[in-house]
């Protein structure tokens, strides 16, 4: 154990290496079960439809990615400790959830036009708590950076079973791996928007489409914005724990590494 991390960042330390094996794990019967009937909703969804998800899908991380409209109006949180911003991420998913649940309820209530409408809405609300939660934990969403690695945590959060271990590694060695990156101007052409909304709408649909049964749907809605949103902010905030440690490990590395020193022949 690294002497230099706090108590705090040791104990976050420990709680992330068992969430790690929680999110690797394999899929159990409930989550093949929730796949198989995912997979029956969505060949009875006509073509069209999918192809007006795909595309809503993509608008909305589309301006996510490229323009300013979920830019928190705060800059960055600097100069304060894990623990500090860990608390002020728990306050952030807490009204996230409240917001999310009360635009669920209302939109269930409304029957099957507000229950469809309820879809892009609620991708909105994750982004913004997405981007306020970066700057909670000191990353800047005006570097484009910052925006691909949300869609990585996005991603990782809704994704398949298969997919999560390479999604996950991404984002360890995002320390790394950003330095690779595309230049801002061309990195959209390397994302795969149709894997991304299937993935999203499968993770999500059965939930979501219990919202559409009259009489229920008011509290399955509240209920379903409400789970997805507390997903999303579990898996967000271990992402930003993780990659706080693994920058500080990092930079520990560098500056223990021995400087060169010149000396001057005469």
């Amino acid at each position: 154990m690294d002497t230099k991390q706090s108590l705090y960042e040791q104990q976050t330390a420990k709680a992330l290496k068992l969430w790690e094996k929680d999110l690797l794990k394999p899929p159990g019967f409930l989550e093949k079960a929730s796949r198989s009937v995912s997979t029956k909703i969505n060949q009875v969804i006509p073509e069209k439809v999918h192809q007006t998800i795909t595309a809503t899908v993509k608008g909305i991380f589309q301006t996510a990615l490229f323009s300013m409209e979920y830019m928190p109006k705060n800059p960055p949180i600097v100069g304060v400790t894990l623990a500090m911003r860990d608390h002020r991420a728990e306050e952030l998913l807490g009204f996230y959830k409240k917001l999310a649940a009360a635009e669920g309820a209302g939109a269930g209530a409304g029957g099957i036009l507000l229950g469809l409408a309820d879809f892009p809405i609620l991708i909105g609300i994750k982004m913004k708590f997405l981007f306020e939660l970066a700057h909670a934990y000191g990353h800047s969403t005006h570097d484009y950076r910052e925006r691909l690695f949300i869609l990585q945590v996005f991603q990782l959060a809704f994704s398949s079973q298969e997919k999560k271990e390479a999604l996950y590694k991404t984002i360890v060695r995002w320390p790394l791996n950003e330095r690779s990156l595309p230049p801002a101007d061309s990195y959209a052409q390397h994302i795969n928007w149709l894997q991304l909304q299937q993935e999203y709408r499968d993770t999500i649909d059965f939930r979501k489409m219990l919202q559409l049964i009259p009489g229920i749907g008011a509290v399955v809605g509240a209920w379903a914005n409400y789970g997805l949103l507390d997903e999303l902010g579990r898996v967000a905030m271990n992402c930003y724990r993780t990659r706080w440690l693994e920058e500080a490990a990092y930079l520990e590395q560098e500056e223990s590494k021995p400087k060169e020193t010149t000396t001057d022949e005469n």
